[in-house]
């Protein structure tokens, strides 16, 4: 069985209002906050560029125009498809929404988070488990928590009063075409929307969900608190 795709694929979410950022995101997708004199997630692309990536898929929604004009106007060498989010459904409606834009396994981001290459690159792996990428961090309450034993993941908390651990989950999945048909059986959760983590549990009770945490870095752009942080990181560890 082959379990590298032709091309590598990424799947990077970019269609939520960033309502954490309003002031911010008004009238700017959330990824494309200007850090250090460019978008977020121009450093995002170029670590996926970097992590040897052919094939995204962009999920838009929230002023999508300025997705197109950013990618079309800065010449990333990619073979990019859109994916129009039309309605705000949540981040589990938005990954099944690419269901017939991927081929077998294929990796999720979230677009408003920063990762190394090196971890960009680890993400597929070779065999027919899913994967949720993790990272120990001091402020557990603001993230997904998990719940762990021998690897596998047993259940995630999302954003508990007292977390249960300081591993977070840290928005960096790869998936197999197993997650779509668990997309299929998840229903809209309390604020209405159809929740990713609700599918997760789903191939976690059948344990066909792993755990692994990241090796190298993860930034994190959330809230307006984080910019500063965010900035500081990029000067750092960015040629502009």
């Amino acid at each position: 069985m082959l379990y590298y795709l032709m091309k590598k694929q990424a799947v990077i979410l970019a269609a939520g209002k960033g309502v954490r950022m309003l002031h911010l995101t008004a009238e700017t997708p959330k990824p494309l906050i200007v850090i250090n004199n460019k978008p977020f997630l121009y450093y995002l692309l170029e670590n996926l560029k970097s992590a040897g990536y052919e094939k995204l898929l962009i999920v838009v929604g929230h002023k999508k125009e300025k997705l197109f004009d950013f990618i079309k106007n800065n010449g990333f060498d990619f073979e990019i498809e859109f994916v129009n989010q039309e309605q705000q459904l949540g981040t589990g409606h938005a990954v099944k929404l690419v269901h017939n834009f991927v081929s077998g396994n294929f990796v999720v981001i979230n677009g408003d988070n920063l990762y190394s290459p090196k971890d960009l690159a680890a993400v597929n792996l070779e065999d027919n488990y899913n994967y949720i990428f993790a990272l120990e961090h001091e402020h557990p309450e603001r993230f997904g928590v998990l719940k762990t034993e021998n690897d596998f993941l047993i259940e995630i908390e999302e954003k508990p009063k007292k977390p249960s651990s300081n591993l977070i989950n840290a928005g960096l999945y790869k998936f197999t075409p197993e997650i779509f048909d668990a997309l299929d059986h998840i229903k809209k959760s309390e604020r209405g929307e159809y929740e990713l983590p609700s599918a997760i549990s789903l191939l976690a009770d059948q344990k066909k969900f792993k755990v692994q945490k990241l090796k190298n870095y993860f930034v994190d752009l959330g809230v307006f608190d984080d910019v500063p942080s965010v900035e500081k990181f990029v000067k750092e560890n960015f040629q502009n």
